[in-house]
């Protein structure tokens, strides 16, 4: 897919088929994050940052593994590259930003599971993208995941004002929520093409 424009790349990952909310990737910190607007913020640029890290470095270990011709260490090396990512990413976050490193808690160095990451990295692999389609690639994918949990973090809030039922409190609306939310991205499914 090397003749895709990059506004078409950038777009189709941030609305068309967006990770969490149309491909179901990154579900945890997407659930688990999202109860507030400032924390659901800073979990999405911090997983933006990670991917952006990581596409790029993958777009470079793809080109030395088929050089080399050793694609089947692929996987184990980009997982390698997520994991140091996050590292960076936490050491930097804990270093400028403490309370916003105690307020993210366990899903900051759970950044390294979400499988949208890898994702990202497997599937601008697979497309064949060039560097520049592989940065517009992982800013519309980060863009997506920002748009997905602040969505979610800002309807979970209004919620707390709201009479709820109480069978539907809690993990119940939480998931609720997250199917109307990804009922209305998959009706721009249509405008990817395939």
């Amino acid at each position: 897919m090397p003749t895709e424009s990059l506004g078409f790349i950038f777009l189709n990952a941030l609305i068309i088929n967006n990770f969490v909310l149309a491909s179901f990737l990154g579900i945890c910190p997407f659930l688990g994050v999202s109860g507030k607007l400032n924390t659901a913020f800073s979990m999405g640029v911090a997983t933006t940052l990670v991917m952006l890290i990581s596409s790029i470095c993958a777009y470079f270990i793809n080109i030395l593994l088929v050089t080399f011709d050793i694609e089947f260490l692929r996987l184990i090396a980009y997982i390698a590259v997520i994991a140091s990512a996050v590292q960076l990413v936490e050491m930097s976050m804990k270093k400028f930003s403490p309370t916003l490193f105690r307020a993210l808690g366990i899903f900051l160095p759970l950044i390294t599971t979400n499988c949208a990451i890898l994702g990202l990295a497997l599937f601008q692999t697979y497309r064949e993208y060039n560097f520049p389609q592989s940065i517009a690639y992982s800013f519309g994918a980060g863009g997506g995941f920002i748009i997905a949990i602040i969505l979610m973090a800002g309807l979970r809030e209004k919620l707390e004002l709201a009479d709820v039922p109480g069978i539907a409190q809690g993990a119940a609306m939480t998931l609720m929520l997250g199917g109307i939310l990804s009922l209305i991205f998959m009706g721009f499914a249509g405008m990817g093409g395939a």
